[in-house]
């Protein structure tokens, strides 16, 4: 995806401005078809998961993280231009920390790394 909005909900994204990138992400979904467009989704919800999570609410985040992972389960290794393994690797414990009552904050935030290796 060559849009530079794109660059940008990504730079917010790994910045932890989960809702500032919510929004540039929101405006890419709205516009996109197809496989990305539920890519663009699953990140959306990482990211709001991650909003409810700053605000202390852990069902919320629970739910969006769950919901995010869901999303971006059939996606391959890499799309957008971005690692995804690594995406779901680092939701999925921050998602096993909440459903198992436990705090999440020790473990990495999700982030957005680029992958060569995508066509």
């Amino acid at each position: 995806m060559v849009d530079p909005r794109f660059g940008e909900a990504v730079r917010l994204f790994n910045a932890g401005e989960w809702y500032a990138c919510h929004d540039g992400f929101e405006e890419l979904w709205h516009e996109t078809q197809g496989p990305c467009r539920k890519v663009l989704q699953g990140i959306l919800q990482i990211a709001v998961a991650h909003l409810h999570l700053e605000r202390g609410n852990r069902r919320g985040a629970t739910v969006l993280l769950g919901e995010g992972l869901g999303r971006l389960h059939s996606a391959g290794p890499a799309q957008l231009g971005l690692n995804l393994d690594q995406l779901r690797q680092q939701a999925r414990a921050r998602l096993q920390a909440l459903q198992q009552e436990q705090d999440p904050t020790g473990l990495p935030l999700p982030r957005l790394h680029a992958d060569c290796a995508d066509a």
